[in-house]
């Protein structure tokens, strides 16, 4: 079902993730919002690829 590179794009989009929630938390609201950005942006081009290699 999975390949080993949707493992790699959903991994990168989950450390984005948790980069934004401690970048947050830590009061650095701003550049938590920006790399918080990064997550919908990593899935769409995931997505995006996978339809090309079909």
């Amino acid at each position: 079902m999975f390949q080993k590179s949707d493992y790699w794009l959903l991994g990168a989009a989950f450390v984005s993730f948790c980069l934004s929630v401690g970048l947050w938390f830590s009061g650095q609201r701003e550049e938590g919002m920006y790399v918080g950005i990064w997550v919908p942006s990593i899935l769409a081009a995931g997505g995006y690829l996978k339809q090309m290699t079909k």
